[in-house]
């Protein structure tokens, strides 16, 4: 949970989800439904199926019981080099290094590495630098002070180099270079996409698909999305009769390589023909049922604003 996004924003979520799945067979026992509706809000939602899939391998090839070498770790889904030396760290005590952004940071600036961190020859040289620093005792606490040091401390913006311990080694200290070491991820512009979708409501019930299992929103629930209104057209064609009004507000969602903006057309008392039916896939949803499902965020957003806003 906290990959890319802020301890203060994880800490609920990640109350709800241990209550709700106190072990790793609990959370592999899951439906991804439950996994999602809990995981709604915190986006990059690979993360959550990545967690699902690896608890289910866990559950599944060691017995419930979670692995305990690097190997093994490392093949799990989600699971990265350094994810794996920090479980190696933290939960065996065993002499891995990590490589979180907080410790990437620290590294650079101490060492004087100058140039991005995720470019290969700093990755390399960081690497390197964090297996030269590894203790011989006490790995937990190492392991969990460098991510504070870095957090507190050798923060992004004006570090603390004043009460800084390491300052009389540092490289960036030395040289006045803490605000340009490391050198920033090099800015891309990236491209909108404008689409639209089908916010089809009926008896009090909105109806909502299920995204297939690659591309964006991949898994989750909801609208019917089109590239194109004549695409819209068709489908609403195909599986029922009503003309649809702009719903007004326009959905502005940024993704890691594209920024989509999505048009609503509401349909209200759709009438079916014989395609629009609850399936797996596809269904009619009340206020209630949206707390079950994973619903990107925007989309819950609207829904509250456009069809549920009244309810009580």
């Amino acid at each position: 949970m906290l990959q890319q996004t802020q301890a203060a924003t994880v800490i609920p979520y990640y109350e709800r989800f241990l209550a709700a799945f106190p072990s790793v067979v609990a959370l592999a026992d899951a439906h991804e439904d439950e996994v999602f509706a809990l995981w709604s809000g915190l986006g990059y939602y690979s993360r959550a199926r990545n967690l699902h899939r690896a608890a289910q391998i866990v559950r599944d090839e060691f017995g419930g019981e979670f692995p305990s070498t690097f190997d093994e770790l490392l093949a799990l889904p989600g699971v990265g080099r350094s994810t794996a030396g920090a479980i190696m760290a933290q939960a065996y005590g065993k002499p891995f290094p990590i490589l979180d952004g907080n410790v990437k940071r620290l590294l650079a600036r101490y060492h004087g590495v100058r140039e991005w961190t995720g470019t290969t020859a700093a990755q390399k040289a960081l690497w390197s630098y964090a297996l030269e620093h590894l203790p011989s005792k006490r790995l937990p606490d190492y392991t969990q002070a460098q991510m504070d040091f870095g957090s507190i401390v050798c923060r992004p913006r004006k570090p603390s180099c004043s009460s800084c311990p390491l300052r009389v080694d540092c490289v960036a200290f030395k040289t006045d270079s803490t605000s340009t070491i490391p050198a920033p991820k090099p800015r891309k512009v990236i491209p909108t996409r404008t689409e639209v979708a089908a916010l089809i409501v009926r008896d009090n019930r909105v109806l909502l698909i299920k995204r297939p299992p690659s591309g964006i929103w991949s898994s989750l629930w909801t609208l019917p999305q089109f590239e194109t209104r004549d695409e819209l057209n068709d489908w609403v064609a195909r599986n029922g009769k009503h003309s649809g009004v702009e719903v007004g507000r326009e959905i502005g969602h940024v993704f890691s390589h594209f920024k989509l903006k999505l048009t609503p057309w509401r349909y209200n008392g759709f009438k079916l023909k014989n395609g629009v039916r609850d399936d797996a896939n596809m269904r009619w949803v009340s206020r209630d049922e949206l707390l079950d499902l994973g619903i990107p965020a925007p989309i819950r957003i609207l829904l509250s604003e456009q069809v549920f806003h009244g309810d009580e």
